[in-house]
């Protein structure tokens, strides 16, 4: 068992907002990543795909979710499962952003649409 402490988490910052690792195989040795998505206002990440599943809980804020040509206005409490291989884009709330916790299987890898391979994200790694 591992015990990761609040002071061991690993923050990574994108022009879209800040990413908290707080479980990953470099944090803690987990088989699942977990992370905190703190987005800023009216910002969103480019259009991809996962080829593992993620899961999304929103815990403030707002978004509109673009997943596999269909979208969704999201509020706290609610949760999306994101299959792999289906497009998505999350579009940050235009005044407060959102706060959202996450959890995908450890190595995940980010493909562009064009199918180039971008890799595992830091806070997944």
């Amino acid at each position: 068992m591992s015990v990761i402490r609040h002071a061991q988490s690993r923050r990574s910052e994108t022009s879209a907002g800040v990413m908290t690792t707080f479980a990953s195989p470099t944090l803690g040795g987990a088989t699942r990543a977990v992370w905190r998505v703190e987005a800023t206002p009216a910002t969103s990440g480019p259009l991809h795909d996962f080829d593992a599943e993620q899961v999304w809980t929103f815990l403030g804020g707002t978004a509109t979710v673009e997943l596999g040509g269909e979208t969704f206005t999201v509020a706290p409490g609610d949760t999306v499962v994101m299959p792999p291989s289906t497009p998505r884009r999350v579009t940050a709330g235009a005044d407060v952003g959102f706060t959202a916790v996450v959890t995908a299987p450890a190595g995940a890898r980010a493909i562009l649409p064009d199918g180039t391979v971008h890799g595992v994200p830091p806070w997944i790694a």
